[in-house]
């Protein structure tokens, strides 16, 4: 009885003292939180308060030196544009058709430049030096390629004796002209990200799978491309925002054009802000937000969540 009642005095000083050890371990775990604030300082002011502000103004007519509250009539404005829906369409194909375009052949690269090949480093490389190389660059060299006349591309195919189209002067060929472009230019970053991806797969898998007999083909469909499940949501998310905010390639190369064939959100947006039409160019920044948001965020949900199912 005398060593119970002197062992429980002994922890009783323990426990006493167990929530000012956790409360000082507190103190001390919050002080590099201190770190984050220039982050969120510059986070906030370059992104979260013109986000907000950009809300705000949507709302008015305004200008550099005055602004006037107007309610929703900016987005009426812009919702009438003849051409809206088309070149909604044509923002959502775009997004799509780039996107899907990057996985496939993000993909195919990463495998074949993960392999036991000559010059790997320097194929690796070439592939990714597009991403370098700013889409106004892109854009200009493409459209002198492109050129329907004295295109170095038809130049080519008159070679062989085949007429080369019209790849940007065409309204059924323009948009995807600029897809292709698109692609070739940021393929190069899907096949990163499925590379660091294929590296990161233990060797163990395909040792395990080659002692039950899978070939390279049954390797490659039941142990990489599972695995790879993270990188292509990456691939995919980043592709299609990319794709729903394109503006820069698709300006420097058509300007929208011919007509509105391949005009997008953002180059109907852009256009409107030329014209001087401040408030109704900020509202269609505002509807693209949306449409990006409202594709993004649960598309970014449902492939999150497979992956927890797998």
């Amino acid at each position: 009885m005398t060593d119970t009642l002197h062992a429980r005095t002994q922890e009783a000083p323990a426990s006493i003292d167990a929530p000012d050890r956790t409360r000082k371990a507190r103190k001390r775990s919050t002080y590099p939180m201190w770190f984050y604030a220039p982050a969120g300082v510059i986070y906030g002011a370059l992104f979260v308060i013109p986000t907000f502000a950009s809300f705000y103004f949507a709302l008015t007519r305004w200008t550099i030196f005055d602004s006037e509250f107007i309610g929703l009539e900016n987005f009426k404005t812009f919702f009438a544009e003849p051409y809206l829906f088309e070149s909604l369409l044509n923002t959502l194909f775009y997004a799509t058709f780039t996107s899907g375009a990057k996985v496939v052949l993000g993909l195919l690269l990463a495998v074949f430049l993960s392999s036991q090949i000559i010059a790997r480093g320097y194929l690796r490389s070439v592939v990714f030096f597009p991403v370098l190389v700013s889409a106004v660059g892109v854009g200009v060299t493409f459209s002198v390629l492109m050129d329907p006349f004295d295109g170095l591309i038809n130049k080519v195919l008159a070679v062989f004796g085949v007429e080369g189209p019209g790849w940007l002067t065409d309204p059924d060929l323009a948009l995807f002209s600029v897809a292709f472009v698109d692609v070739w230019r940021g393929v190069g970053l899907a096949t990163l990200i499925y590379i660091a991806g294929i590296v990161a797969i233990p060797q163990e898998y395909f040792e395990a799978a080659k002692v039950d007999g899978a070939n390279a083909w049954h390797r490659f469909w039941h142990v990489t491309l599972p695995l790879m499940r993270p990188a292509t949501t990456t691939v995919i998310i980043l592709s299609l925002i990319g794709g729903l905010r394109s503006f820069d390639l698709i300006w420097t190369m058509t300007k929208g054009g011919p007509g509105f064939s391949s005009d997008v959100l953002a180059s109907v947006v852009y256009k409107q802000y030329q014209a001087g039409f401040y408030g109704l160019s900020t509202a269609g920044n505002v509807v693209l937000f949306v449409l990006v948001a409202a594709i993004i965020i649960p598309l970014f949900w449902f492939l999150n969540r497979k992956e927890v199912d797998q």
